[in-house]
């Protein structure tokens, strides 16, 4: 499992030494996993002496992949996603740049040598339960030089930014992250009722683990179009500053309105629903909120009682033709984002439910869209506008079958 995974990560920088570069591009996701993750790259690398290009993506899009890889004889990193599109990368990689994807969600072998996939999946951990992107990146940042385990409350914070706990409690390698925080003096546990509470040392003081990670997902997610990421970023190797209390706090009013009237809309004229889905669609009408925020606003449905627990829940938000720091970009897509009830994702942990990751992919595949970060309680893919109700037709095939 993660020795496997170590000796990998091993046999990756002994390629990177040999890679005469200065400049690293690192391609990261915008929840608070994805920017916790792109902090401990910047800050391991820049230790080493690296330049930093660093680009936040709500999801590597096949458009957005061709750009990507037009460059030749670059490095290359991905954080919290392209675990699971790794033979896409290597044939548009072809040997020509040196490649590497720190994930945790379900993945596939590359085919290119100068891809490494270092993703947990791939050597038996559960992305959804033992490891997140953050505590991955964490893990190869320590290999590459020990010094960086001052780092570990950053892992941390993305591990409780995703929020998969057992219990009420962070397991496997992101307990053992979340310790390594505490032996330093950075982190420290407070028992509660149903599980644990995180707290984190800051220069204002302790912090609760699940309001600053919502504070760090907020700047990434609802800002995306408003540099939030970076922000976020700064906050997580800064700290707070007057400029990012100011940014938050808009936003949080931004989010808050649109997510009322989305949520009010759903309680007086309901969902829609097939046999095992429960679904909507809210157009663009969470502009200018980034679309990560379409799996957020199904995160705040997925308990509420009008809601079917029984259903999975999946919510479609129109893509912008536009990605920031790579311009227009003509996508003309959907995605959908995924989510179950605590009923329902405890049905798929004990195995007598089907996770998501076992029909979404394959659903948006039969429809020619494109999948990549996938778990069993949450997922997320994209297919061309239009296309909305065949891919849930697709995917009630899939699970009637």
């Amino acid at each position: 499992m993660i020795e496997e995974l170590i000796r990998c990560m091993k046999s990756a920088l002994k390629d990177l030494d040999g890679w005469h570069k200065t400049l690293i591009h690192i391609f990261h996701h915008n929840d608070t996993d994805g920017l916790t993750s792109g902090a401990i790259l910047t800050q391991t690398f820049e230790r080493m002496g690296y330049s930093i290009k660093r680009y936040s993506l709500e999801k590597p899009y096949p458009m957005v992949l061709k750009k990507i890889f037009a460059q030749e004889g670059e490095i290359l990193i991905f954080a919290d996603f392209a675990g699971r599109i790794a033979p896409l990368i290597s044939k548009l990689n072809m040997g020509r740049n040196l490649v590497l994807i720190l994930d945790h969600h379900t993945a596939l072998e590359a085919t290119d040598p100068r891809v490494y996939n270092l993703d947990p999946d791939l050597f038996g951990l559960k992305g959804d339960l033992d490891i997140s992107a953050s505590v991955t990146c964490y893990n190869f940042a320590k290999v590459l030089d020990r010094r960086n385990v001052d780092l570990a409350y950053l892992a941390a914070l993305g591990a409780v930014g995703d929020k998969f706990f057992l219990n009420g409690r962070l397991v496997g390698e992101n307990r053992r992250t979340v310790f390594e925080a505490i032996e330093q003096g950075q982190m420290k546990i407070e028992e509660k009722a149903g599980g644990e509470d995180y707290l984190f040392k800051t220069s204002q003081g302790d912090v609760y683990g699940l309001p600053f990670s919502e504070y760090i997902e907020t700047l990434g997610g609802v800002g995306y179009y408003q540099n939030g990421p970076e922000t976020g970023i700064d906050v997580c190797l800064k700290g707070f500053s007057a400029a990012s209390n100011k940014l938050y706090s808009e936003l949080m009013v931004l989010k808050e309105e649109r997510f009322y009237r989305e949520i009010e809309g759903l309680k007086s004229e309901g969902l829609q629903h097939s046999a095992n889905i429960q679904w909507f669609h809210v157009q663009n009408r969470l502009s200018p909120m980034g679309v990560k925020m379409i799996g957020v606003l199904c995160e705040s449905l997925k308990n509420m009682d009008f809601i079917c627990s029984d259903k999975y829940i999946a919510g479609f938000q129109l893509i912008p033709n536009e990605i920031p720091g790579f311009g227009p970009i003509e996508l003309n897509e959907v995605k959908i984002s995924m989510r179950v009830s605590d009923f329902l994702a405890e049905q798929i942990r004990n195995g007598s439910g089907i996770g998501i990751n076992d029909f979404l992919p394959e659903a948006t595949t039969r429809l020619g869209g494109f999948s990549d970060a996938c778990h069993r309680l949450t997922a997320a893919s994209t297919v061309a506008i239009g296309r909305e109700e065949g891919l849930i037709d697709e995917m009630e095939k899939i699970l009637k079958s």
